[in-house]
């Protein structure tokens, strides 16, 4: 029952179908970036291929970082009996999937570069698109719960994915055209659940997004009036640098800081992935249903961002395999719940109350595209100038300290505001207080 005494639609379908784009998004990254286009850069340019990955990963990245924020705010202001999201994430889906089509046939650097711009973008469109759709339509106490469903579908696609990539690399287009259709059919099918709710009159009425503002300026964010949103985007920022500083130098850690040799050290990381993956499953979908059930969400944000600095330092103490399993299972717990609260959490700090949703979920995503992209760069240099792995382990946990610093200014100022979501019930007091 709602808090006005009218009964709430259950929206499980519609976080369902959600969590399938999920799954097809982060299956497509993953698939991609880890197993496909590395194989076809090794393939058509194997005696410059790390140079010529770097520019292909570089140029997407700086063509495709303002995506998000700019098909947010268009959708924002899009009307039609479609709604505001459902044409932006099938434009985004089928421009994606003729992309990857054709990336599929791509003999050139050149091409693969163009080509994957092109997909990168209209998938940033879809991602986006979807995205909004949970402040839209999901009610505030259930959003925790909405999003631990959600990551999940995303955890899992990552995995299937790159382990199906990993087995057809000497099929590109074959590989192409199977992300191509699971990006499709994850689409179609929320796309016919939501066509399902608008006709049965389900669809809840957004806060129309203001036209009053000239589109450019209404683009960003005035970070001194929506303070709330600017902590919670730096402590994100914080938080994804602090992740993955360590992320892609695990293998180099087992054998050069754990002292492994290459064949086991492989083996190691394999299954280091694998406790990571289940950390994460559970703690995405426990610490999404426990901040609905408590009705706040920065106790989970900070204890995450503190989590994850604790983390970091295991291998810095106990330089064994044993040390590694401790950090792998920490750092998935700490990123499963910043995953599901930390985003449940923004949701509810919008400005404007969530009328422009759309751009402020793709601004709120560049404190996630930028410090993956920066963060092997500054781990090389902290590698090399600041004396190898221990301080690559110890610089990553400072940084998480300063994410935990931000996320604890954006708590106190959430309880000063005084202003967490009305409609989450009254959630047992004991229970409350101890998650406090």
């Amino acid at each position: 029952m709602g808090t006005d005494g009218g009964r709430v639609r259950p929206r499980t379908p519609l976080v369902g179908s959600l969590a399938t784009v999920g799954f097809a998004l982060a299956g497509a990254y993953a698939a991609v970036l880890v197993v496909l286009l590395p194989a076809q850069v090794a393939a058509v340019a194997p005696d410059d291929k790390v140079r010529a990955l770097a520019f292909v990963s570089t140029l997407s990245f700086a063509l495709t970082i303002a995506a998000q924020p700019l098909v947010g705010a268009l959708s924002d202001r899009t009307r039609g009996r479609h709604g505001r999201r459902v044409p932006w994430a099938v434009g985004g889906a089928l421009v994606s999937a003729l992309a990857l089509l054709c990336l599929g046939g791509a003999s050139s650097v050149a091409a693969l570069a163009v080509l994957w711009v092109v997909a990168q973008v209209a998938l940033n469109a879809l991602d986006v698109a979807t995205s909004a759709v949970v402040p839209d339509e999901v009610p505030a106490p259930r959003r925790g719960r909405a999003y631990g469903v959600i990551g999940v579908g995303a955890v899992t696609g990552g995995a299937v994915a790159v382990l199906a990539a990993g087995r057809a690399t000497d099929r590109p287009g074959t590989a192409y055209a199977a992300v191509a259709l699971v990006v499709v059919l994850g689409t179609a099918l929320f796309v016919v659940v939501d066509g399902r709710r608008r006709r049965a009159g389900e669809a809840a009425a957004p806060p129309a997004a203001s036209t009053r503002t000239p589109f450019w300026r209404g683009l960003l964010v005035d970070p001194r009036r929506e303070r709330r949103f600017t902590e919670a985007f730096v402590s994100r920022l914080l938080f994804v640098l602090a992740y993955h500083l360590v992320y892609q130098y695990q293998l180099y850690v087992v054998t050069d800081h754990v002292g492994l040799p290459a064949p086991e050290a492989g083996r190691v990381v394999g299954a280091l992935t694998a406790t990571t993956f289940g950390a994460i499953l559970v703690s995405v979908l426990v610490t999404g249903w426990w901040s609905d059930r408590v009705g706040t969400r920065t106790p989970f944000l900070v204890g995450s961002c503190a989590l994850l600095a604790v983390a970091l330092l295991v291998p810095v103490a106990v330089p064994t395999v044993t040390g590694m399993a401790v950090f792998a299972v920490l750092k998935g717990l700490a990123f499963g719940a910043h995953t599901a609260s930390g985003t449940a959490l923004v949701t509810e700090v919008l400005p404007a109350g969530g009328a422009s949703a759309g751009k402020d979920l793709g601004l709120y995503n560049v404190a996630t595209n930028v410090p993956q992209t920066l963060a092997p760069a500054l781990a090389a240099v902290v590698i090399a100038q600041l004396g190898g792995y221990a301080a690559l382990f110890t610089t990553a946990s400072a940084v998480a300290v300063l994410a935990v610093v931000v996320a604890v200014r954006l708590a106190r100022r959430t309880r000063r505001a005084g202003d967490e979501p009305a409609d989450r019930g009254a959630p047992d007091v004991a229970t409350t207080d101890a998650v406090r």
